[in-house]
């Protein structure tokens, strides 16, 4: 599959988890998922999202009452009907790339054959090995996924030789030079603007090292980290002397993973604990238990042809003595009896949120096993989620409580009773968001019935309608959805899965100009609040909201692979609290101006001029035609700011104003030479290549790469490419049609007379912010005086057309046709060729600059079924902080952590002080430093877009 035969407007978003590449090889498989119970759609609809070649969906069952309780594609009037069948239809329209059919007839050989990846789901132990071992024999990759009430179980093989093309996904990390030793081993020291991200064992490549050139060519080189400013190489006594400059970028490389087939797994998982991943390490040895419990499972079910009776004590004490049979003959003496019973108690039920978080998991290694990309599970992981369950105070469930009552809730009702099922349909929930997190919120409030009943509601809100992009992940809309609002189209949807949900849509943000909206009377009547937002300002002001109102939040977001959930429970956990330093760092002005380094300099650098050129300078044009009182509020934001606005304004309305396409052309020309030729001229003149420091050091070093001026070339690609966007964005502004016809654009620049420019000895360049503050203040009295000046010309400005107005170009990233993103990735590479950075393609230049954040379904999904358990708990009250999770997740390297939020501050007031009590939090990471899952989920900034 070539790149341009990848649709990027629909994948954009994933493209920045799996690559090109990666999705090439995606796009040559063919995926089974047997089994299309809740567990087995979830996991189809998320390959489907994916966009594998083609997904087959078998199953020879048909749907039953429980069904309804986890698969979001049936409704009662298919009960009685194959399972597949009913399915394959909804799944078809979620990727019109992915060719979807059904299959109703038994698994055998010859049709197994047929794929490169096979998914059981709610398979019996006998059909998993008989399908496992045929798929090891036969380089077929097998996935195991079964869910079991509030437990679950995943396992794969891929063989015996795998091969990994990148473990993590992460960007690979790099790092600025500035000495080179020459020795044995050779010692790299970078810069210090900022620590390196090395760790040992990585390899490296080195670009744009002079002196000792000969690195440049060396290839991958395996280092050994000293500190975190210095790694050692490979032996360089021989090599020239280090003069300057250089790049160390991490090369990343394969891995070759040999997995056992599940007959040999089934049994080394007791002896080798390494083969079973861990999801909560407060449970290490509950993992254990469950795996020969999961066994004893298949052993009971033969034996009885059922499951475990909903609640029953007799079949509990059943399968816990099959399971001690089980840790005989495994020679295990640690058995964890009572998550047995709790398993056999809850074993005949079918969560949504369980369905949803396996799901996710077991879909993201389809991924891997298509792709190649990222590490797979190696090779067993449990999940339970047993705290769940009604606290010791509660009424015990009984029996009949549990019993099926031929209700689309029945799979539901078998774990937690019929009192909590209507008690979840009471419940009146508020959803701010309904983008990828939100839908799948939705879906899963579909399913469990939450304000599915008298009383019940759910109000959704979300400002947004739905584009393109949207379509991969947030599987409630189509493409016949797109320019429709998404709190609507997503309120419909769940109405067709579950026709007695309450829902009611705004199209409001959530925030203070709201607040008549959203008022305390609006907060009184909830029961919670659900988050499932894009940025962290937003989320700190719903949790402010909800601390003022007193009520239960679940938040959750999504970054690529990572995500993160969050509980908060009034009087109980801490709150998600006020925003902390953890996003990006500001990029100085002088870096920008005059010393770019890094490709993220240059594309920032770009996006400022789109904002100051074809927004900013469109807006206070208008600003100063509409508002008489424009030119005097400018002057009060300081005499430096104005002058450089009203410069703008009187340039636009004046020498600059183009009468037609050719006059626009003439200015991206001029404007060319005024970013790439004449500023670089006049740097250098400042600072010679040769310039050095007070120190004796040279000035061009280390961050500071010296730049040379580029001269206009209408043949150079990159140039004719500014050249275009500029002069159409500039047409634009100004309501003139613009032409992408490059031979009739030559034929103008043909004619452009390019003003010469003159180097100047009295300009002075500021290296650092602080002198750059420092010359704007001596330039006080000079900008006061052109201030008036331009007062004046301003006063004297008159327009023929009294109802003329420009039109500032709002940044769209998504539109390939406004020539948004062209202007800008023109615009960075001829800044980085100016500064020998290499330079980025469109793809990588849109994530930067248009500050994308990647996402994929498999995260959302997984995501959004945590969030929904601790939902259970809060609707049940639960009151003991022992029994909520946090989480913290990253699929791509099987990363889990899931703790005990912090307990809620509280404060002893005396006559001798104000005390905090000290946070009681279990939180086990295997990240380096420490702070709380809080800080955690600020740091990465996650989205639930």
């Amino acid at each position: 599959m070539a790149q341009a035969d990848i649709d990027e407007g629909l994948y954009s978003r994933q493209l920045y988890v799996i690559d090109h590449d990666a999705m090439r090889r995606m796009g040559k498989a063919d995926v089974l998922i047997a089994g299309m119970r809740g567990l087995g759609v979830e996991i189809a609809k998320n390959v489907i999202l994916a966009g594998v070649r083609s997904v087959t969906i078998q199953d020879d069952g048909v749907v039953e009452w429980r069904d309804l309780s986890s698969q979001f594609y049936l409704k009662e009037a298919d009960l009685g009907q194959n399972r597949a069948l009913c399915s394959e239809k909804q799944l078809s329209s979620l990727n019109v790339y992915v060719r979807v059919s059904a299959w109703t007839k038994k698994l055998d050989e010859d049709f197994l054959s047929k794929f490169q990846v096979v998914v059981l789901t709610n398979s019996p132990l006998e059909e998993q090995l008989r399908v496992g071992a045929f798929c090891h024999s036969n380089n077929i990759k097998f996935i195991v996924a079964d869910t079991r009430g509030l437990c679950g179980q995943l396992f794969c093989d891929f063989g015996e030789s795998f091969e990994v093309r990148d473990t993590n996904g992460e960007t690979p990390v790099s790092a600025m030079i500035g000495h080179i030793s020459k020795d044995n081993p050779g010692i790299v020291t970078c810069t210090d603007e900022e620590s390196h991200e090395f760790t040992d064992g990585m390899f490296v490549n080195f670009s744009g090292i002079q002196g000792m050139t000969e690195l440049n060519s060396y290839g991958p080189i395996e280092i050994k980290v000293r500190d975190i400013y210095s790694f050692s190489i490979c032996n360089t006594s021989n090599f020239s002397e280090y003069v300057k400059g250089g790049v160390a970028t991490e090369v990343k490389q394969t891995e070759i993973l040999s997995f056992k087939p599940l007959n040999v797994a089934l049994d080394e998982a007791i002896r080798d604990p390494e083969l079973v991943e861990m999801t909560d390490y407060g449970k290490i040895q509950r993992n254990l238990s469950l795996h020969l419990a999961f066994q004893a499972l298949h052993r009971f079910t033969q034996k009885y042809s059922r499951v475990p009776h909903p609640r029953s004590q007799a079949d509990a004490e059943v399968l816990v003595t099959i399971t001690k049979e089980l840790c005989t003959d495994a020679k295990f003496d640690e058995l964890d009896e009572d998550a047995v019973r709790q398993l056999s108690l809850v074993a005949s039920g079918d969560l949504a949120p369980v369905n949803a978080f396996i799901g996710g998991l077991a879909a993201q290694e389809v991924v891997k096993a298509c792709s190649g990309k990222f590490t797979p599970l190696r090779q067993w992981l449990y999940f339970d989620a047993l705290e769940c369950l009604p606290q010791e105070n509660d009424e015990v469930l009984s029996e009949d409580a549990c019993a099926p009552r031929d209700s689309r809730y029945d799979g539901q009702i078998a774990v937690f009773g019929s009192a909590f099922q209507d008690k979840l349909k009471k419940q009146s929930y508020f959803l701010v968001g309904a983008g990828a997190i939100g839908c799948e919120l939705l879906k899963n409030f579909a399913l469990i019935g939450l304000g599915a009943g008298e009383g019940g509601n759910i109000t959704v809100t979300d400002m947004d309608s739905i584009e393109r992009s949207n379509l991969n992940r947030q599987f409630l809309f189509h493409s016949k959805d797109i320019g429709r609002l998404k709190s609507e189209v997503a309120a419909e949807s769940v109405k067709e899965m579950n026709p007695y949900m309450n829902i009611t849509a705004h199209q409001n943000r959530v925030c203070p100009e709201t607040e008549e909206v959203y008022t305390h009377s609006f907060y009184s009547n909830l029961d919670g609040v659900a988050a499932a937002l894009d940025n962290v300002d937003a989320r700190v002001y719903l949790d402010q909201c909800c601390v003022r109102n007193k009520k239960s939040m679940l938040e959750g977001g999504t970054l690529g692979s990572k995500g993160h959930t969050l509980v908060v429970v009034p009087h109980l956990t801490e709150s998600y609290g006020p925003s902390t330093s953890g996003g990006q760092k500001a990029i100085p002005i002088c870096t920008l101006k005059n010393f770019p380094h890094r490709i993220e300099h240059t594309l920032q650098w770009a996006r400022d001029q789109f904002e100051g050129l074809f927004k900013q300078a469109a807006e206070n044009v208008n600003n100063f035609l509409s508002d008489p009182t424009f030119v005097d509020r400018t002057v009060a934001r300081g005499d430096v700011e104005a002058v450089e606005i009203l410069e703008g304004v009187y340039r636009s309305l004046g020498e600059e104003w183009p009468q037609n396409w050719a006059d626009s052309v003439s200015w991206a020309r001029r404007q060319w030479e005024t970013l790439y030729n004449n500023p670089i001229k006049q740097l250098l003149h400042c600072f010679p290549p040769d310039q050095v420091t007070s120190s004796g050091l040279p000035f061009w070093m280390g961050a500071k790469r010296c730049p040379h001026p580029l001269t206009f070339d209408s043949n150079n690609t990159t140039h004719m490419d500014f050249i275009v966007a500029a002069g159409n964005l500039y047409g634009q502004i100004y309501g003139i049609t613009g032409s992408r016809n490059r031979a009739d654009i030559q034929s103008i620049l043909q004619g452009v007379k390019v003003p010469e420019f003159t180097l100047k000895s009295s300009v002075k360049i500021a290296v650092t912010d602080q002198e750059l503050k420092e010359e704007n203040e001596e330039r006080k009295e000079e900008d006061k005086v052109k201030l008036e000046i331009l007062k004046e010309k301003l006063s004297k400005l008159k327009l023929k057309d009294q109802s003329f107005r420009m039109q500032p170009q709002e940044f769209e990233k998504d539109d390939d046709s406004n020539f948004h993103m062209d202007y800008i990735v023109a615009a960075s590479n001829l800044r980085a060729e100016n500064y020998d950075i290499p330079t980025a393609d469109r793809h990588k230049s849109k994530l930067i600059a248009g500050r994308i954040i990647p996402a994929i379904a498999t995260t959302t999904a997984a995501i959004a079924g945590l969030m929904c358990l601790e939902l259970y708990k809060l609707v049940q009250g639960h009151q003991k902080i022992t029994s909520y999770r946090n989480a913290y997740i990253n699929l791509a390297t099987q990363y889990f952590v899931l703790s005990q939020p912090c307990v809620a501050p509280t404060f002893t007031v005396s006559d001798e002080a104000t005390h905090l009590s000290p946070s009681n939090i279990v939180f086990i990471s295997l990240l380096s430093g420490s702070g709380s899952l809080q800080d955690l989920v600020k740091l990465f900034s996650t989205s639930g877009a």
